[in-house]
């Protein structure tokens, strides 16, 4: 699980969204970001929060946040994902793994008794100065709106 945590200055990256739009954690600067990572598009808990996230969009736009995904799926898949559900905001391919290692939420997981390594459900609270304000390790799919403002009373 990852070794960052509140406090630290978040790794910054530069990569394309869904759309081929170049992105950097930088360009954020003076907003709050919520940068939440998944393990696939298209399954049921990753559709949850996505889903949970783009109902709650406005509310969270209003207080100040802005909201990127990564997952390991590629730009196409992105695209696609993000099409179906109508997400508002950036997805992040990242095939090779480089953002989901830098924030330390790749690893080993275990499903239905067979164990593997992949990516983590873990979202980090990104300050305006780029600084982890918080980090959600036990993510509640279903409820992630609700999970992060509580903590950012």
């Amino acid at each position: 699980m990852t070794e960052l945590k509140a406090g630290d200055i978040a790794p910054d990256f530069q990569s394309v969204d869904q759309n081929g739009a170049p992105i950097s954690l930088s360009s954020f600067r003076g907003s709050k970001v919520i940068l939440y990572f998944y393990p696939k598009d298209n399954t049921p808990g990753c559709t949850a929060e996505a889903c949970n996230l783009r109902d709650n969009y406005q509310i969270l736009i209003e207080k100040g946040f802005k909201i990127i995904g990564v997952s390991a799926d590629d730009e196409k898949s992105h695209k696609n994902f993000s099409e179906k559900y109508v997400l508002p905001f950036a997805l992040i391919p990242d095939k090779p793994i480089k953002i989901i290692r830098d924030y330390g939420v790749w690893g080993k997981k275990k499903l239905y008794g067979k164990e593997y390594e992949g990516i983590n459900r873990v979202t980090f609270i990104i300050d305006e100065n780029g600084k982890i304000s918080h980090i959600f390790s036990k993510v509640d799919a279903r409820n992630h709106t609700a999970q992060i403002l509580e903590q950012m009373k």
